[in-house]
């Protein structure tokens, strides 16, 4: 334990269970973490699956999360299980090279307590871990942007029937499939589409649905 400058009861450190997929980047931020005051690594895991076993074992206080891990599932859905599994919940801090506006969003939706890029500075580290730890939110100054950017800018304002129509598209359904579930013809469903790609600043399929669910546009 450490103990505290002003001489009061000693603080326990905040335990680590780091995620990381690269072996190398793995071990580069045991060494870092190794020297950081406050702070214990207790486990590393290489995959989402591993880092589920091992946070129901050690009980960590924060997992340090990448979003991208191979084979398996990903560091969004890792996240969701952590922080809404019945037994214990730590705090999730990302840990990425991905700033795009659907990938905060996602972690963010997930449960992520923070998100830091990693090129962020060793000391930007240690503190988020801490707030984290915390159950502070800690987010990088480019993904702060991002998130203010976004939530100052005004949803497209899109008709009921567009909506319907781009929640059909979003299941993977076509323009004769579409029609045939709202019972309107294939070229009203062309004719929206349009209206709806011109709305969302998009020219393709499955660039409307990401959008709209970056926007949070569908139900």
């Amino acid at each position: 334990m450490t103990a505290p400058a002003d001489g009061g009861p000693a603080r326990a450190p905040v335990r680590i269970l780091v995620c990381d997929d690269h072996v190398v980047v793995r071990a580069g931020l045991l060494a870092l973490l190794d020297s950081a005051p406050g702070i214990e690594v207790v486990g590393e895991a290489g995959t989402g699956e591993e880092a589920l076993a091992l946070s129901a074992r050690l009980a960590p206080d924060v997992v340090l999360m990448d979003l991208q891990l191979g084979a398996g599932i990903d560091g969004v859905e890792t996240t969701r299980r952590l922080t809404t599994g019945t037994g214990h919940a730590p705090y999730v801090l990302v840990l990425t090279t991905y700033d795009t506006d659907a990938d905060i969003t996602r972690a963010i939706e997930a449960g992520a307590t923070g998100y830091l890029l990693k090129a962020e500075r060793p000391e930007e580290l240690f503190a988020a871990i801490h707030a984290a730890a915390q159950g502070r939110t800690a987010l990088s100054g480019p993904v702060a942007g991002r998130v203010m950017a976004s939530l100052r800018k005004p949803r497209p304002a899109l008709t009921d029937r567009e909506r319907d129509i781009l929640a059909q598209l979003a299941t993977g359904l076509g323009n004769r499939e579409i029609a045939r579930a709202l019972f309107i013809s294939e070229a009203t469903v062309k004719t929206h589409l349009r209206r709806i790609y011109d709305k969302l600043g998009v020219d393709t399929r499955a660039g409307a649905v990401a959008v709209a669910k970056e926007q949070r546009l569908l139900p």
